[in-house]
């Protein structure tokens, strides 16, 4: 059981299952971010441009309500607001990646400066340049 136990700390602690711990909890983060922004600020200019629909409540009664049973309903509305949200959100990674793509292929064809002269290098020209002008005189 303690080589259980071991193995699992192992796993647990190293670099990368962190690392995805805290991606996964800043998405949760940016998803609630996104569900506000389409909620709040896109869907109702949408629902107002086509007539004041609010999409979360557009369903289809499939079976009326009883006195012992709710209504059934197929709720689309819910679903086109689910739609919304993962537009923003692939626009938002969309967005994101092409810059990150932008920076990297700037930094990529940024030309390196070039190695400074080596000092048998800057000594072979100084014998250039003084042969030159022993030649010119």
């Amino acid at each position: 059981m303690g080589s259980f136990v071991k193995e699992f700390k192992a796993f647990a602690l190293r670099g990368n299952v962190m690392d995805m711990a805290v991606g996964i909890v800043i998405g949760a983060a940016f998803g609630v971010i996104v569900a506000s922004l389409v909620a709040d600020v896109l869907m109702p200019p949408i629902g107002l441009l086509i007539g004041g629909v609010d999409f979360t409540a557009l369903s289809i009664t499939l079976r009326e309500a009883t006195a012992e049973t709710p209504a059934v309903t197929l709720n689309y509305g819910i679903f086109i607001q689910a739609v919304v949200n993962f537009l923003v959100v692939a626009l938002a990674v969309f967005t994101a990646m092409k810059g990150m793509n932008a920076m990297r292929r700037k930094k990529e064809e940024t030309p390196a400066a070039p190695p400074a002269p080596s000092r048998e290098e800057t000594l072979l020209t100084e014998i250039r340049d003084l042969l030159r002008k022993q030649r010119q005189t």
